[in-house]
């Protein structure tokens, strides 16, 4: 790999940076501490921060060796929110907070971007501006789309915006980046069936809202393989049906949740719309009531064609053309997605490696643990630091050293 050596000379402390954030781990919109932490040590470094974008969004402002004069300028982000769940890890820098823990590595994202500004500070070889984006409340919280309403791209005007995520199964040097959508919407829906409650030995009394639920859940899956076309990606997951308190008793009303992924929103509109009238026309047909509700989160995340090319090109001179490989699309959501519907940009995967990174600290065996994300006991492997901060480094020189494309 070619990695920069500075970076490599400063991986230590950056690593030391990353397991404190881990340690004290932030929800979304409440980054008090990360966002302090990286805005001390840019004005430490010498690079001018704005802050209280999103709520506690930070953005760093690296000129070039021309001051920013010519007027080019790029976007990198990071993520800085952790999740609300509960680790399992022992390790010296497991979080302090029960029920909050960096599972994503957005902890791992914030320290490579923060590697790369810390180098930038020292070496800015490039014409143009690059903005260092760490971005609040992506878990959820829609971080990147209140940073967008709180005027990112218009007072940090630019050409294109890059994400990157690790992820973890493939070994440690390899990258992941491809044109086209990458990551899926994410969507909720809630459906509340009313029926007519009673007693379990006289069911003909009332409206037994149970089996219209499970006839309603059988029928959406015809949405996705008698409606959409076989070749279009969807998923439908009903994930809770709470209905019921006792045994002996037929409930009144029965509640089906879940989520709904697809790539497009022509899929999505079918979906939705199927969903809706299957819902009701069945809850209908055995004499009940029906409530739907459909709430869409993030939209799907599209590379541009042209950006991850670009991409690509400066991996395979990092890791080697065959380490940098083509992104195999994931129903999982990112609101990264947000950015890329208002610049042209690409979001890249990071290979994590499978784990092995964190025996010393678990003590190995089990409790070594899937390297999964959102898995109790995930942990991001500080390896990824050099090589990471390299990539961003790498990809905003040669972006400012080349001519983008009219559009």
């Amino acid at each position: 790999m070619n990695l920069i050596e500075p970076i490599l000379a400063q991986a230590a402390a950056i690593t030391q940076l990353r397991r404190d954030i881990h340690a004290h781990p932030e929800l979304c919109f409440e980054e008090k501490r990360t966002a302090d932490l990286v805005a001390e040590k840019l004005t430490e470094w010498g690079i001018p921060v704005h802050r209280g974008m999103g709520t506690t969004g930070v953005v760093g402002i690296v000129h070039g060796r021309d001051g920013g004069k010519s007027g080019r300028a790029i976007g990198l982000r990071a993520d800085m929110d952790a999740l609300p769940m509960t680790e399992f890890n022992t390790f010296q820098h497991a979080s302090q907070h029960h029920g909050k823990m960096h599972a994503c590595g957005h902890d791992g994202h914030t320290a490579m971007l923060m590697a790369a500004a810390l180098h930038f500070s020292k070496n800015r070889n490039f014409d143009g501006t690059v903005y260092l984006i760490f971005q609040p409340a992506e878990e959820g919280g829609g971080g990147a789309r209140e940073m967008i309403k709180d005027g990112l791209f218009e007072q940090f005007p630019m050409e294109a915006v890059f994400g990157m995520h690790n992820w973890p199964g493939p070994q440690v040097g390899t990258f992941a980046v491809s044109p086209g959508p990458v990551m899926a919407s994410s969507n909720e829906f809630r459906i509340t069936i009313s029926g007519k409650g009673g007693h379990a030995a006289l069911p003909h009394m009332g409206c037994d809202p149970v089996p219209i639920a499970c006839q309603i859940v059988q029928a959406f899956q015809t949405i996705l393989t008698r409606n959409k076309k076989p070749v279009d990606a969807g998923v439908i997951s009903v994930t809770m049906i709470h209905a019921g308190e006792a045994t002996n008793v037929i409930p009144d009303s029965c509640e089906i949740q879940g989520t709904v992924r697809t790539f497009t929103f022509e899929v999505l509109d079918l979906i939705e719309q199927r969903m809706k009238e299957i819902a009701e026309g069945v809850s209908a047909a055995m004499g009940a009531r029906c409530e739907f509700h459909f709430h869409r989160n993030y939209p799907p995340t599209i590379n541009s064609a042209y950006e991850a090319a670009f991409c690509r090109k400066v991996m395979g001179e990092i890791v080697g053309p065959d380490n940098a490989t083509e992104q195999e699309p994931t129903m999982g959501a990112e609101d990264f997605a947000y950015m890329l519907q208002a610049k042209p940009g690409a979001y890249c995967f990071i290979a994590n490696g499978t784990g092995t990174h964190r025996g010393t600290y678990a003590g190995g065996g089990h409790d070594a643990g899937p390297c999964t994300l959102h898995n109790p006991h995930y942990d991001f492997n500080d390896e990824l630091i050099p090589l990471g901060a390299t990539y961003w480094v790498r990809l905003a020189e040669a972006w400012m050293a080349h001519q983008p494309p009219a559009r």
